[in-house]
């Protein structure tokens, strides 16, 4: 082999080697997210119920869930950080309640209460199940969703699909499936959906 066939098969793998690399580690907050593809406006928020960013951004989407009704679709998905010793239960709880028909209430009342039960490193199991009272939710059925593994495993799915879409922290937005940058504020996130709906 020349000396010229050689240095061009060098090139070559040089090149090869840095687009794969480019490829599998160059994301950035441009990151796309699946949607369902309805053509509606979709906001995707990734959250932990212990977070207190997450706290405070609630009730600027619910405002914004009030006023753009069924023009936007809103979907709330969990990301909880492993060093919230209570988000994942929290997420399994929001799941239990919702397997009776009542997640955005036990949505709010986490964030309501989050700080009683936040910051916790001890289990808040048996406050999750006073909320679920609260709530009139069947006692003994939510006990045993609580201990479903299969919402154990639906938590940990949304998180690992989060962390794929370039997810590091929370709460991280997505609007038709652009990764959202900034703080997200009411004002910041109209701004982003009246953008996406013109």
């Amino acid at each position: 082999m020349s000396k010229n066939a050689r240095l061009s098969l060098i090139i070559v793998a040089v090149v090869a080697v840095v687009v794969a690399g480019f490829l599998l580690f160059g994301r950035s907050d441009t990151t796309a997210l699946e949607t369902s593809g309805d053509g509606k406006v979709t906001v995707v928020e990734y959250l932990d119920l212990e977070c207190p960013s997450c706290r405070a951004a609630f009730p600027g989407v619910e405002r914004l869930k009030t006023e753009y009704g069924s023009r936007v679709t809103f979907d709330l998905r969990h990301f909880p950080i492993p060093s919230h010793r209570n988000a994942e239960l929290a997420a399994v709880a929001v799941e239990a309640a919702g397997a009776q028909g009542k997640r955005d209430e036990m949505f709010r009342v986490l964030y309501d209460a989050q700080p009683e039960w936040g910051g916790q490193q001890t289990s808040q199991r048996a406050a999750f199940v006073g909320f679920a009272s609260e709530l009139g939710l069947d006692q003994a059925q939510f006990e045993k969703a609580l201990d479903d593994a299969s919402l154990r495993e639906r938590v940990l799915a949304q998180r690992t699909e989060g962390g794929k879409a370039g997810v590091q922290g929370t709460p991280t937005f997505f609007v038709n499936g652009v990764k959202f940058a900034g703080a997200p504020t009411y004002d910041a996130l109209k701004a982003a959906i009246e953008k996406a709906l013109s």
